[in-house]
Order: C-alpha cells, then structure tokens, then sequence
C-alpha cells in the first residue's frame, strides 16, 4: 500500500488538479472528509482568524504544530500544511522547524518567499538556501510547496513578472522543491509558460472572480487551493444566521 507521502505527491496531476478546500481545525477537516476529499491542507489565515490571530506567523509555532497533529491523528487522508516561512528566515533553523512540522504526522507544507513583518520576497539565493536546507533536514518523501508571493506583491502581471516567477521555480525545483505555488496567478496563457518552463506541478489559488477550474486543469494545472476563502464565507454566514436570530 501507498505511504500517504506517495498518495498525496500522486494527486498532483497536470491537468487534472487536486481540489484542496482549505480547513483550519479539526472540526472543519471532519467536513471537508465527508464532501469527498482526497488530501486536506490548513490555511494559515483561517487558523490565525479562528483563534483570533493575525495572519503572517503570529499563530504560535507550539500551537500551529499541536494543531496540525490534531487534524492528522483525526483522519485517514493526507494532510499538508501552511506552514508560511517556516517561522525562520535562517536556513538551518527553518528546517529544524520542518521536521517537527513531519513529526506531527503532516505529509507536506507551503514554504513561502515573502518577507514576513517586512517587504517584498526575499533575495532568491538566500530562498534557495533555505528550501535546499529544509529538504536535507526533513528527507525526501515530504512535500515541499515553494510558493512564490510575486504576483501577491504586485498589480503589474506582465510578461516580466512570468519571467521572474519562472527564474524562482526552476531555482526551487534545483533545491529540492516538489511542487510551486503561485497565488494570484490566475491568466491561462501565463500559468500554461509556467507549466512548461518548471519542472514542478503547478498550485493557483482560486479567489472571487477566478477563471473557472476547468480553465486552469486544461491550462494544465495540477492543484487547486482555497486559502482563506472557505472560512470567510462560512464567518459571513454564520453573522447573517446570528444577526437573524438575534434581531
């Protein structure tokens, strides 16, 4: 039988996308079970927001870890996690964090390029570093997303912008990566270059107004995520029932 490392690197196809309808504790990975899925991942926005937290790692380390090894214990499926920059910019520090992330039973993690508390991405030989040392520190079988914030950073999607996304993908993939995450991405014509220029199966993230999936799985798209989206809408939901049987 299939380890659940090897189930969850399956499910990413080109073309024909795993749906990862983002989840925030045990609760919500139990729904998310019962609808169908075939992995589960965290958010780090609706964790932070469910505990009454800010986003951009001011969850706890201890809590986001306790946390993930809760949902994993609780279901059978893979679970990966949004584990943001790691909790460090040094190299070696990130990926000791990693391996206590795998020790909770977590298969995999979204390791961003953004500057956390600060501005812009950070310099691609010191994230290159980073996710290299991460790889060595937590072995093979670990699911490493590299996300590049690029697109998140900017208004301006142009042809120079696809390029830089594109140099950062193929230096993630020399280092270890196993898949890349683009939020924001979303133009078919710029996510089919990027399919064929990296190495790696492509992560977009849908959001209000996005292109259809089936766009994006013929782009050749091969995960799909839904950040905070799915617990925005359940809160808004929740404030009309509450507003109705309050008033």
């Amino acid at each position: 039988m299939a380890s659940k490392f090897e189930q969850f690197a399956e499910l990413h196809v080109p073309g024909s996308p795993v749906i990862l309808y983002n989840i925030w504790d045990v609760g919500s990975a139990h729904a998310v079970v019962k609808a169908g899925a075939k992995a589960l991942a965290t958010g780090s926005h609706p964790v932070a927001d469910a505990q009454g937290w800010l986003d951009g790692q001011q969850v706890p380390l201890d809590f986001t870890l306790a946390n993930a090894k809760r949902i994993a214990d609780a279901v059978d499926i893979p679970l990966t996690v949004d584990f943001e920059g790691a909790y460090s910019d040094d190299p070696e520090q990130g990926g000791a964090n990693v391996v206590q992330l795998a020790a909770t039973g977590a298969v995999g993690c979204n390791f961003e390029d953004q500057v956390i508390g600060g501005e812009g991405l950070h310099p691609l030989d010191l994230q290159v570093r980073r996710i290299a040392a991460i790889r060595r520190a937590v072995g093979d079988a670990f699911f490493i997303n590299a996300r590049t914030d690029a697109f998140l950073k900017t208004q301006d999607y142009s042809d120079a912008l696809v390029d830089q996304v594109i140099e950062r993908g193929k230096a993630f993939a020399d280092a270890g990566a196993s898949g890349f995450f683009v939020p924001r991405l979303a133009d078919p014509a710029q996510i089919e270059r990027i399919v064929r220029e990296v190495p790696l199966p492509l992560n977009v993230i849908a959001f209000p107004g996005a292109p259809p999936k089936s766009v994006w799985a013929d782009a050749g798209v091969a995960r799909i995520s839904h950040g905070p989206f799915p617990h925005r809408a359940l809160m808004a939901k929740l404030e009309e029932m509450a507003r109705e049987a309050i008033g």
